[in-house]
């Protein structure tokens, strides 16, 4: 058990053993001895069906209703007993139709009576809804094409150590409009293989009514958000991505729904509480959206069920979850200093929801060995990335949020000379040894509006000005030269997994701003300038190419299938020295000072430069030979652990990283 290897757990042995028994019950209520994966199958009874032998049956669970009927293009929207459901026992309503009535592409909606007032609703398990053009709208949509998409290609495997690629498909066109999925799956993904990411990790995949949430206000869990596409589309996209080996990672969010009514759960059958906590609890103070009530066993099936549909439905071979810190504590964490393991053990933390999400990781590791999931959590509970076996919540990384905060700390608080080697490396590395991480330098979030990407903080305007090659630029310089080092090392230093938001590769410029009233609705911020990257003449182009060469470096080597080791951190130099697998790593932080014959001990035997920040194809000054052999010589340095016998010298220029792997 967890607590067996961090002696910290041991004043919580009976709380973690008493979640662990908790967990363990509501499995068994659900499948008894069989499998969860088994027993959840919401997604298959609710929601509109055809039986094959030529009737519609459609299923809804509104406890509160007195009644309800289908409306729609086939009954002119009116509500008549022709199209009233029945009820069927526990709160479940029930309408079964002869398919001349219901045809691929009909829209229809729910109307649910209550006592004291009633409305239209779409179904809770709609897995189609499309947005009138001039309304704004939504409706479900009848979805049952005549030819079945059929799947090429199989599921790429198990990933221990992802290089995901963060994608967002509206975004992902260079045009000012929405992207589709056709156009990522032709236009994008060649470019993410090129670039040797085994993983892409897509946003705001289920419908959100307000595009500028970033799909991260979901109204309909089952429906993939139309505006990108249709369903058939998106499975192209899948197994594309599965033919060039590359796994599908879904941003899934059962953190939250927002509250809207006529598009989502909000006040479905009239209740406030149907899947959500009543009162206070049932409102997130600072999302103004509903929260999930993780205790009632209709709502752990409607999300259980969510998780199994997008698996069956789409292939998707696992999950980010969204937002975990806000499920997983009463107070949704907001303001919270997470300081001490009480935290994650006492009485401010929401047992249902941490059942919740074992048991979703439960059913996703039955229904496939290979899929993982990644949990987004900036409390740290311990056990969260652990092994349920051993007393933790199962899923299979947890991103490591914190990296990411502290280079926005230290390059927009501190100057170049004030930054700590020491600091950068406890930082980089400070993980939990039993749980398993994904680090980025930057995601989405970092490049929100009102917020700036890490190329945009080191060059600011004169990204505008001065990124062609002619141009003379100290400050690009110094931006391009410490963008390739901030990646290396996060990469480097990795604990598991890597993780880049897409065009940050290439430090694209400004930040993302969705259309909204505030810009005149323009979509000049939500899209993704792809031809920067393109022209020799501009210096994107070879920031993309040492991502390229960096993704490379990881994949050849194996890095992080083990564990970094610190070697050097100087502080009055600003040099950071640190071996990983059969590679070590020099990076020389210092704004104006390079070193010769720098010594430091290492591993002896001979080593070959196989990367360099400072090469002319990354941008750099080339002041380095390429390939050049490095001999250690049989002499103790004080430069080092102390942990070897051997001295390696190198010659490490100022704001340059290398990377030299050990021939023998």
């Amino acid at each position: 058990m967890i607590y067996d290897t961090d002696p910290w757990l041991k004043p919580f042995k009976d709380a973690i053993d008493s979640r662990h028994s908790n967990i363990l019950k509501i499995k068994e209520k659900f499948a008894g001895d069989g499998l969860l994966s088994k027993a959840v199958n919401n997604h298959l009874y609710y929601g509109m069906h055809n039986d094959g032998q030529g009737h519609w049956i459609f299923r809804e669970w509104a406890p509160n209703a007195n009644k309800i009927y289908l409306i729609g293009d086939f009954n002119n929207w009116k509500r008549t007993e022709a199209y009233a459901l029945k009820p069927v026992g526990n709160g479940n309503w029930e309408i079964i139709l002869d398919d001349i009535f219901l045809n691929h592409g009909t829209l229809y909606k729910l109307f649910i009576e209550w006592p004291g007032g009633g409305a239209e609703r779409l179904p809770a398990y709609v897995t189609r809804a499309v947005q009138d053009p001039v309304t704004k709208q939504f409706c479900a949509q009848v979805w049952a094409p005549e030819k079945p998409y059929k799947w090429r290609h199989r599921k790429p495997g198990k990933r221990p150590n992802p290089l995901i690629y963060e994608c967002h498909i509206g975004m992902a066109t260079e045009k000012e409009k929405v992207g589709t999925f056709d156009e990522f799956r032709t236009d994008v993904l060649p470019k993410i293989a090129d670039l040797g990411y085994d993983t892409i990790q897509i946003m705001a995949l289920q419908e959100h009514p307000y595009y500028g949430s970033f799909g991260y206000q979901v109204s309909n869990f089952f429906a993939l958000s139309s505006r990108f596409g249709t369903p058939e589309e998106f499975k192209a996209l899948v197994d594309e991505a599965h033919g060039y080996g590359i796994a599908v990672v879904m941003d899934i969010v059962h953190s939250h729904s927002v509250d809207n009514e006529a598009e989502g759960l909000g006040k479905f059958d009239g209740k406030e509480d149907l899947y959500f906590y009543g009162g206070h609890q049932g409102r997130h103070p600072a999302w103004g959206s509903r929260c999930f009530d993780y205790g009632k066993d209709e709502t752990k099936y409607f999300l259980l069920s969510n998780c199994k549909f997008w698996m069956e439905e789409y292939h998707i071979d696992g999950f980010r979850f969204d937002g975990v810190t806000s499920m997983l504590y009463w107070d949704h964490g907001l303001g919270k200093d997470f300081v001490g393991y009480d935290n994650y053990f006492n009485s401010g933390v929401d047992e249902n929801a941490v059942a919740y999400l074992a048991l979703a990781n439960i059913l996703i590791h039955e229904m496939n060995k290979d899929a993982f999931t990644i949990a987004e959590d900036v409390s740290g509970m311990a056990g969260l990335a652990a092994p349920f076996d051993c007393g933790g919540v199962g899923f299979d990384f947890r991103m490591s949020m914190g990296v990411a905060d502290n280079w926005i700390k230290w390059i927009k608080e501190l100057s170049d000379d004030q930054w700590s080697m020491g600091e950068m490396w406890w930082q980089l590395t400070n993980k939990r040894e039993d749980e398993k991480t994904i680090s980025y330098a930057e995601c989405h979030d970092q490049a929100m509006v009102g917020d700036k990407t890490i190329a945009f903080r080191l060059m600011d305007a004169q990204m505008y000005t001065s990124m062609n090659k002619d141009s003379k630029s100290l400050v690009v310089d110094r931006g391009i030269a410490l963008h390739k080092m901030i990646r290396l090392v996060t990469m480097a230093t990795a604990g598991n997994g890597y993780l880049t938001f897409m065009g940050n590769e290439f430090g694209h410029p400004e930040w993302i701003d969705f259309p909204r009233e505030g810009n005149g609705w323009s979509y000049k911020y939500a899209r993704r300038q792809w031809s920067l990257a393109e022209p020799d003449y501009l210096r994107y182009k070879y920031l993309r190419n040492f991502d390229k060469a960096m993704i490379k470096l990881e994949k050849e080597t194996d890095l992080l299938a083990s564990k970094p080791e610190l070697l050097v951190q100087d502080e009055q130099k600003k040099i950071l020295i640190f071996k990983r697998n059969n590679c070590i790593f020099a990076l020389n932080f210092n704004p104006t000072s390079s070193f010769s014959d720098y010594g430091f001990a290492a591993p002896a035997g001979k080593y070959e430069g196989v990367l360099d920040t400072d090469a002319n194809e990354f941008d750099g000054f080339s002041r380095i030979k390429n390939g050049e052999a490095h001999f250690t010589v049989q002499e103790k340095s004080q430069n080092g652990n102390g942990k070897y016998d051997s001295t390696l010298f190198l010659y490490l220029p100022c704001r340059t990283a290398i990377v030299l792997k050990k021939l023998d």
